[in-house]
């Protein structure tokens, strides 16, 4: 052989060994962003809802990857005018990426996932003309996840997501992808495998997305239909139509430690923080394989003791102090008294099970949650210190402290009441529609402002107490109070 010949040969070896060995620590890296400051990491950080372990069959994840995700206004602009802004989530200067929503490599693609900030951090305003103040762990009350998840299925779904549009896309960033995916992405076919991925995801969730079913709107999820679907494989369009229907409002976040052990999620399917936690984490689109447990437990150990906001404006004490006596004999044996908030758990009832029968409230999320979704709970993390062992179907409700309730609006575990003083009177009595997810509090009636249908170019969700799901009777406790009373409970509330 030539001496040439056999020079070409051994370049050529060598840019093959070098394109090779490029390729494979691309492929075997799995970093996330990550940060040093707890609530950076709350709002930032990855749990692992990011899809991994194949390139071409990747696991977990509900998202594009991060150049897909951050294109896709840009390129259905009027699916979606104002942006993800519009549809609740909250954006900070310096930050591409909305609170909620994290950013990690893995096998060779910046991808971006959902993590705990993004059901249970929004904002609140004293007025309309006031600026928003971002509040950690409170529930998602702006967030429409629904309407979210349908806009990125459709436009990544849409003829005009291209490589080529994905890749003009990327030339405006600030922090652009690696070589690596900016070569798939242009040669390597990326962006029709999401499609396929995409594809695959929206057949497997579209019962729930139909019309028939009603909208989830602002401030709410369902909880385990998706889970059905995506965790499970579970053909919803066979699944019962009764059991099709289970949206509720997000919980708050704060003050986890004295909550251990109590009947937690709304029908108090299991009293484990950590379960609830790791399940909640499965939600958002971890898998077994990909879940990050030492983030996850970072969040973990910073609510178990994360102080519910005070109540920033001011209080009528002697109203308050009258409202004490009134709620002691009304309400404290099952939500508990305003000590709570130090870990002072008073009631004999807290955290337990409230029947159906008994309560009255909408059953829809209870029925949503079965004795064989139960079971198969327990299938998820086999041999394994995290498999779960606490899971169990209920008969009704969870009574829940009420730490920090003046943000947790609006009310019932469909929140189906706007505020706790239209909780106090009687179902018939309470408004029959209203519209959710305008951020300005009402301190009448404390809640948020719930009759106003659009402001800042922001359209609400119009809340039907008609609809399956949605019913806002039940609860009659304190109903038949006088209404001085009834005043002095929602003052002392404020307390809480």
């Amino acid at each position: 052989m030539k001496p040439i010949v056999r020079r070409s040969l051994g370049v050529l070896v060598a840019v093959l060994a070098v394109v090779t060995l490029w390729v494979v620590v691309s492929l075997s890296i799995d970093r996330p962003v990550t940060y040093d400051e707890i609530t950076d990491h709350f709002k930032y950080g990855s749990i692992g809802s990011e899809p991994g372990v194949s390139l071409l069959q990747p696991v977990g994840g509900v998202l594009p990857p991060y150049s897909v995700f951050s294109a896709l206004p840009s390129i259905c602009p009027e699916k979606l005018p104002g942006g993800y802004a519009s549809l609740g989530f909250v954006f900070e200067p310096g930050h591409d990426l909305p609170v909620g929503v994290s950013r990690r490599r893995r096998i060779g693609i910046d991808h971006v996932g959902l993590n705990c900030a993004v059901c249970h951090t929004s904002t609140v305003r004293d007025t309309p003309a006031a600026s928003p103040r971002v509040v950690l762990g409170m529930p998602a009350a702006e967030l429409d996840l629904q309407s979210f998840v349908q806009f990125v299925l459709d436009c990544t779904l849409d003829n005009r997501t291209t490589s080529e549009a994905v890749l003009g896309h990327v030339k405006q960033m600030r922090d652009p992808p690696s070589l690596f995916e900016r070569t798939l992405i242009r040669f390597g076919g990326l962006v029709d495998r999401v499609k396929l991925q995409t594809l695959a995801l929206r057949n497997r969730i579209a019962p729930i997305l139909e019309d028939s079913v009603p909208k989830w709107g602002r401030g709410r999820v369902d909880t385990f239909n998706p889970y059905k679907a995506i965790q499970f494989n579970w053909r919803l369009d066979r699944l019962p139509s009764g059991e099709i229907v289970g949206a509720s409002d997000f919980p708050s976040l704060w003050n986890q430690k004295p909550r251990e052990g109590m009947h937690l999620h709304w029908d108090g399917d299991n009293d484990s923080v950590d379960e609830r936690n790791l399940s909640a984490a499965l939600g958002a689109g971890v898998t077994p394989v990909t879940v990050d447990h030492a983030a996850l437990k970072r969040v973990r150990d910073w609510i178990w003791t994360l102080p519910p906001p005070t109540y920033p404006y001011p209080i009528d004490q002697t109203l308050a102090s009258r409202g004490a006596g009134v709620y002691q004999e009304q309400c404290l044996q099952c939500h508990a008294g305003s000590r709570f908030r130090e870990g002072v758990v008073e009631g004999r009832l807290v955290g337990q099970i409230d029947d159906i029968d008994r309560i009255g409230t909408d059953r829809h999320r209870l029925d949503s949650y079965t004795y064989v979704f139960a079971s198969n709970q327990y299938a998820l993390y086999p041999e394994s210190q995290y498999r779960f062992t606490h899971f169990r179907k209920t008969r009704g409700y969870a009574n829940q402290p009420l730490d920090g309730i003046w943000l947790r609006g609006p009310y019932l575990h469909n929140g189906s009441v706007p505020t706790l003083r239209a909780l106090l009177d009687a179902p018939e009595q309470r408004p029959k529609a209203f519209y959710r997810g305008y951020d300005v509090f009402d301190r009448s009636g404390v809640g948020f402002v719930w009759d106003v249908k659009e402001a800042d170019g922001r359209a609400f969700f119009a809340y039907n107490t008609a609809l399956p799901g949605n019913g806002n009777g039940g609860h009659l406790y304190g109903t038949n109070l006088p209404d001085a009373d009834k005043q002095a409970i929602v003052e002392y509330l404020k307390t809480f």
